[in-house]
């Protein structure tokens, strides 16, 4: 049977092209590399990464070789060391250099404020292009597993622990030491000494854990020492990073994200903030999950001015009286004489005192009948003071953010297909759940903040944005110049004014 042969390996060829005909015109290499030879990187803070004796790399090589391998599922250094000598979409972004891996790991972890900046860039871009809506975003959080293991995270609980079980074997060991001789006893007093190289490593942990009055529960990552132990989902925990984003409706791209290593509840308002900040304007609707209901951050929405979705998470069992229709939840207040009525029509009131929680103040509101009252143990387990009710000092903001979920309830299901879209390519499609660099928060951001900036182009790129590069290249050479009403025109032609929005009716002639 005849089949199609290959050409011999040993036979010579002549090439009749060159290295830039062997690149789509419409290949994301080049809408890269217009991208980054675009931008100031001195202005936007990168380091030059110098070996002695050379010159050094150009940033803007680096830079353009990192994105194009998390566009495309590649971030470790020395997969994008071999890419560089293989791929030839590579060999032409960079013009036939061959940085090493230690070179190309360096330029990441040097440089995590100028990715954020770069990452900023593409939604200056975004928003110049009417890509961005800023008419409803959401947010959201994930956990990016660290590159340390559950093995090498302590807190106070399990260092105990540890040292508990050594004295303990100790203790054994002294035992067995006092009635063993020869090979035997060399091998019980290498044991006793291995054990007390641990008991020092971890008394040194326990000094630390006690120094630290940051948290009520303080933990140290060996490996990775910012990665902190998190529920991931249920009962599952994980040494992670989380990650906070924030997500425009009108295309889900990326327009701000933060890599921290806390829970959501003090989140949301550095992220509105934040997105203020970006969006310039407060006008926007903000979805949030349950996670995010804090009565603090509800405050700090009000003061921005942003109007606010957020779940309303369920009563806890500690909260939960024993029949449900005596919830607190039932109980109306009076906000002019500044009183509870519960279902019974009783009234409690309080003393005017304001008591401290830890991160908030509150007023307690009781009654005397309460105690004689026939449902009282329908009420309240509380068989001395009777049902007492807790009103925080937001709680205000609390119930308004209640009467807009509710009057909104189309509005809310729209948070997750919102928030969701970019990690569904992130995590599910790319595969980045988990972080890949392990020497602290700000060199995982810089990784993260890649990927961030990797979703966005691609993102953009794959919406329709596939104009000539020649045109390409003289709107980004003149894009400080222009704003979301105004269009690029070439030969009597508009181009590229606001491509994915409405026509324009301004026209710039360069």
């Amino acid at each position: 049977m005849n089949y199609i042969r290959g050409a011999s390996r040993e036979q010579l060829t002549l090439y009749t092209t060159c290295l830039d005909d062997m690149v789509d015109r419409d290949n994301t290499v080049r809408f890269i590399d217009v991208f980054v030879d675009n931008l100031d990187l001195e202005q936007l803070g990168f380091t030059t990464i110098s070996n002695q004796g050379r010159p050094a790399y150009n940033p803007k090589d680096l830079l353009k070789l990192y994105i194009y391998g998390y566009m495309n599922r590649m971030r470790s250094s020395r997969v994008l060391e071999k890419e560089c000598v293989r791929n030839i979409e590579l060999m032409w972004l960079l013009k036939n250099l061959k940085p090493d891996h230690n070179t190309i790991s360096r330029f990441r972890q040097s440089n995590p404020k100028a990715i954020k900046r770069v990452f900023r860039e593409s939604v200056s871009i975004a928003q110049d292009f009417n890509l961005i809506g800023a008419i409803f975003i959401a947010g959201d959080s994930t956990k990016l597993r660290a590159r340390n293991s559950k093995k090498n995270n302590y807190n106070k609980k399990k260092i105990q622990r540890h040292l508990e079980y050594i004295d303990n074997k100790l203790d054994e060991y002294n035992e067995a030491l006092a009635t063993a001789d020869g090979d035997e006893k060399k091998a019980i007093e290498k044991a006793i000494n291995k054990h007390r190289v641990h008991q020092d490593k971890y008394q040194q942990i326990q000094m630390v854990l006690e120094q630290d009055k940051s948290c009520e529960n303080p933990q140290i990552s060996t490996s990775d020492p910012d990665s902190r132990h998190q529920i991931v989902r249920g009962t599952i925990t994980e040494i992670t990073y989380t990650a906070q984003r924030t997500v425009d409706d009108k295309h889900k791209l990326l327009i701000d994200y933060k890599l921290t290593n806390e829970n959501d509840k003090k989140a949301m308002g550095m992220m509105l903030r934040r997105a203020k900040s970006i969006l310039r304007t407060n006008t926007f609707t903000a979805l949030y999950d349950k996670g995010y209901h804090t009565g603090s951050e509800f405050y700090t929405a009000n003061c921005l001015g942003i109007k606010t979705l957020v779940a309303i998470p369920g009563i806890g069992r500690s909260s939960q009286a024993p029949d449900p229709t005596y919830n607190v939840g039932h109980f109306i207040y009076n906000k002019k004489e500044d009183t509870y009525t519960c279902p019974k029509n009783r009234e409690l009131i309080s003393n005017g005192n304001w008591y401290k929680a830890r991160n908030y103040k509150f007023k307690q509101y009781k009654t005397k009948p309460c105690k004689t009252c026939p449902v009282m143990t329908s009420c309240t387990t509380s068989k001395v003071n009777g049902k007492i009710v807790q009103r925080s000092q937001y709680k205000s903001y609390i119930d308004s953010n209640k009467k807009h979920v509710a009057n909104n309830q189309g509005l809310y299901k729209k948070r997750q297909a919102i928030v969701e879209h970019p990690f569904g390519t992130i995590k599910r499609q790319w595969g980045f759940d988990y972080i890949i660099t392990k020497k602290g928060i700000a060199s995982a951001s810089a990784d993260f903040g890649l990927t961030a900036l990797a979703y966005n182009l691609k993102r953009m790129f794959n919406l329709g944005w596939k104009p000539k590069i020649s045109v390409l290249k003289a709107f980004f050479k003149h894009l400080i110049c222009f704003y979301n009403d105004q269009s690029v025109c070439f030969n009597g032609i508009s181009v590229l004014g606001n491509p994915f929005g409405k026509p324009s009716n301004k026209l710039i002639y360069f």
